[in-house]
């Protein structure tokens, strides 16, 4: 958006004559959401009823054979004599058969948009047109343009030849777009060209006027050049396609006018929702950290939960005095596992001891003879 409190006043021989205030509606904000919803809505304001005949595709007797003979039930034409007969009919995959869902003229062509979103979307329009940098990216020849936007002497509402009104264009440097424009004109493709819209070409300047003295009938003819006056702004001729930056050449009453159309005895002007949209800017201020909470922590990382009868920590939680028991009894282990071999030395040793014994009594008992050798008889 331009932040210039004035702008310059050109005469139509391209020298800076005065100045006058900048109109406040060139602070809006800039949208181009906005622009773009209202500008497809519009866009199909002027649209004209079209659909299919009613009794396209129906204008033959035809019925389905039903089931029984291997063929599809679509509805088949009568007769016999000719290839016509027998073929399906009505469908809209038949040859000769109605197009799907067939259009009607009923159908919702036009779009009702808020009042308010419109007057947002022409105030966001006129602050584009303010910034070189949008009318440039938009495709328009600026390049000798001494001032954006561009404002002559009022006396270019009295231009009443197209001749002057070409002079006045290249004194200022905006005829290249007019050429730009002229040269870009190239036969339409597809069937509008049989529909009187055989040329397309692209858009020049916009003149804006307060008093049609002539100027209408001086700048019609040029080629890109667009009319309008400042009491009917257009979207449709300020953001063509519902792109913001159309290059405008203001006359100094349209412009003067502005301030009357918006301010506070006119339509309001939209206020920005931030004034500055430097978000990180504003959040790292200091004046904003001040006063902020600090950052919160992470939240604290939560462990498995161990299972109490393999882990004797988890037991420890749940039953001190077990894990305590267990804890016991695992050195107690490990203590026997340590005099493991010793132990087996003292009862090998015992073992051995023993040994001895029992085959010295294993010999005498054998010595004793026979148990029955006497019979039963008992001494």
């Amino acid at each position: 958006m331009t932040a210039r409190p004035v702008l310059s006043v050109f005469s139509l021989s391209g020298d800076k004559t005065s100045t006058t205030p900048l109109p406040a509606v060139f602070t809006a904000p800039i949208r181009s959401d906005v622009v773009q919803f209202v500008h497809s809505n519009m866009n199909k304001n002027k649209r004209q009823a079209h659909a299919v005949s009613m009794y396209a595709g129906k204008q033959v007797s035809a019925s389905s054979w039903g089931t029984g003979r291997a063929v599809a039930r679509i509805p088949r034409v009568g007769g016999g004599g000719t290839s016509r007969s027998g073929q399906g009919a009505f469908g809209n995959m038949c040859r000769g058969g109605r197009m799907f869902a067939p259009t009607k003229t009923w159908r919702k062509w036009h779009r009702k948009i808020n009042t308010t979103q419109k007057q947002y979307a022409v105030a966001s329009a006129l602050a584009a047109s303010a910034v070189p940098a949008l009318v440039m990216a938009r495709g328009h020849k600026v390049d000798d343009v001494p001032e954006i936007p561009l404002v002559l002497d009022s006396s270019l509402e009295s231009t009443k030849k197209t001749s002057a009104a070409k002079d006045i264009l290249a004194a200022v440097g905006a005829l290249a777009d007019v050429e730009k424009a002229a040269e870009s004109k190239k036969i339409r493709t597809g069937k509008g060209k049989m529909r009187n819209r055989r040329y397309r070409l692209r858009r020049g300047p916009l003149v804006v006027y307060k008093e049609n003295d002539g100027v209408a009938q001086a700048f019609r003819n040029l080629p890109g050049v667009e009319l309008c006056c400042v009491s009917r702004l257009n979207l449709l001729q300020l953001a063509p396609g519902g792109h913001m930056g159309r290059f405008c050449v203001w006359s100094q009453a349209a412009v003067e006018e502005l301030d009357t159309i918006y301010g506070e005895e006119g339509k309001r002007i939209p206020t920005a929702n931030m004034t500055n949209a430097d978000l990180a800017r504003i959040i790292n201020s200091d004046e904003i950290q001040s006063v902020v909470q600090p950052a919160k922590r992470p939240e604290k990382l939560r462990l498995r939960k161990k299972n109490a009868i393999t882990s004797i920590k988890a037991l420890a939680k749940l039953d001190p005095y077990a894990a305590a028991a267990r804890a016991a009894e695992t050195r107690a282990q490990e203590a026997r596992a340590g005099k493991k071999k010793e132990t087996l030395k003292a009862k090998r040793a015992i073992s051995k001891a023993h040994k001895g014994g029992k085959k010295a009594f294993y010999e005498a008992a054998s010595q004793q003879g026979d148990v029955c050798s006497n019979g039963f008889a008992l001494p």
